[in-house]
């Protein structure tokens, strides 16, 4: 990107910490005047689907800011009701999805406006769905979240959010680029230098705010985390950064992968950092006489996450492969219980004082980034809501489902589900696990000609 583009002070960066809706809508005005005056080549529509990627479309850059950003883009209905393989579900909770086959609108939130790096005059921005006649989809993961974020500020809360995905990468021939675990290592990462000089180049082309970054547990496993924001800028933000942290592999024939469980105890998470925070943004978790002691609405909030976390199993593990992680990782958050800087616990209390917040560490790194954060804040605002205590710490108050069945079973059925994200939301993510689960059964793979040759 030139200097004419990209200047010393990015004008699209997010900030750190809070930000209200309200705030951010004043940034997206900002934004879009100053690239008005850039004259776009191409601009990049970004539509995060229920699968934690992006559907696309690229637009001409003046037709887009001659038209679309203010009228919206026509996209296909059954963007937010596909399969992982983009096919359709024979279930009558998403047949509006496949009737006509007709458009939603999709409208690009300039809040969101990211340099695609080495792209000159080239943009992304991440869009909202909305219905012909202007109602959301409330289906899709932005509009649960954004749905979630106004809950919250209706009761004085503003939540932060920083997002912990781990990545694996894997050489051509699929064994991991390093052959060992290399957790917090310098020695012995060698291998993956290379790649993460480009990765780092790329990410700061794009601004997005890297905070850290280190080897991890596993063999090629590495963690990337960008610094915390607004709960919808980290959801985006870090989808955006696993499309350039995926294309940068790609350039050195290199996968990129993002299971939650790359084998048998090799756990991959997106372990998600939560504060809630004034709408002037003053912490409001720490007790006022004990920095490290969480205050009644923490207090409150956790114990709604909790109570929450095993119903909700489908949006932390919405994989057949998530329950590889959940029954086999030494980490597995499959207890639900928490702890002061615990990391065993599956809420972990973390910080003090300012940065007092909640390390929720059900999520695996296949999971929505959006569709948890919405259920994380949906679950803590009814904890806040009914008034309820925190429990001890430590305390086991229930386990999540350790099989999908298991998981879809009490996602179905039980009332809290429908009360905290709405029946519509419920049957829609019930009918896309059970998709999955229909896939896994109907597949023949190396395992089971494995299995079936031990028979003989």
């Amino acid at each position: 990107m030139n200097d004419a583009q990209q200047p010393a002070a990015a004008f699209w960066q997010r900030p750190a910490g809070p930000r209200t809706l309200a705030d951010r809508s004043r940034a997206a005005d900002r934004i879009r005047a100053a690239l008005a005056g850039r004259a776009p080549d191409r601009l990049t529509l970004l539509a995060p689907d229920p699968h934690g990627r992006f559907a696309a479309v690229d637009l001409d850059g003046g037709f887009a800011l001659d038209s679309v950003l203010d009228n919206g883009y026509g996209a296909c209905t059954y963007l937010y009701a596909w399969t992982v393989e983009r096919g359709t579900v024979a279930a009558p909770e998403l047949q509006r999805y496949y009737d006509a086959y007709g458009d939603l609108v999709l409208h690009p939130d300039p809040a969101t406006l990211t340099p695609q790096p080495g792209e000159d005059g080239s943009w992304y921005v991440v869009c909202d769905a909305a219905w012909p006649d202007g109602s959301p989809v409330d289906v899709a993961p932005r509009t649960a979240l954004r749905t979630q974020l106004t809950a919250a500020e209706e009761l004085g809360i503003v939540p932060s959010v920083g997002l912990e995905h781990e990545v694996t990468f894997y050489r051509a021939d699929g064994t991991p680029l390093t052959a060992h675990g290399i957790d917090y290592a310098l020695g012995g990462t060698e291998p993956l230098a290379p790649l993460l000089r480009d990765v780092r180049a790329t990410l700061r082309e794009a601004a997005l705010g890297v905070e850290s970054a280190r080897a991890e547990c596993h063999p090629g496993q590495y963690e990337i985390v960008l610094r915390h924001r607004d709960a919808l800028a980290a959801c985006d933000d870090a989808m955006i950064q696993q499309t350039l942290v995926r294309q940068t592999a790609a350039r050195h024939s290199v996968q990129a992968s993002y299971l939650a469980a790359e084998g048998p105890g090799q756990g991959s998470s997106c372990h998600v950092h939560l504060s809630l925070n004034s709408p002037e943004g003053d912490n409001l978790g720490a007790d006022g006489t004990d920095p490290r002691c969480p205050s009644r609405l923490l207090g409150s909030f956790l114990a709604g996450v909790l109570r929450a976390a095993a119903d909700l199993t489908p949006i932390w593990a919405p994989t057949t492969n998530s329950y590889v992680r959940l029954r086999t990782g030494d980490f597995a958050p499959t207890r639900v219980r928490w702890g002061a800087d615990d990391r065993t616990a599956a809420v972990r209390l973390v910080g003090s004082g300012p940065s007092l917040r909640l390390e929720c560490r059900f999520p695996g790194a296949d999971a929505q980034p959006h569709l948890a954060v919405a259920a994380l804040l949906a679950a803590g605002l009814s904890g806040i809501e009914d008034d309820l205590p925190a429990p001890p710490a430590g305390e086991t108050l229930d386990h999540l489902a350790t099989t999908p069945w298991q998981a879809l079973e009490r996602f179905s059925t039980s009332k809290l589900p429908a009360r905290l994200l709405g029946e519509e939301f419920v049957a829609h993510y019930a009918a896309l696990f059970g998709a999955e689960l229909d896939a896994w059964c109907e597949a023949v793979t190396d395992w089971h000609r494995r299995r079936g040759a031990l028979r003989s």
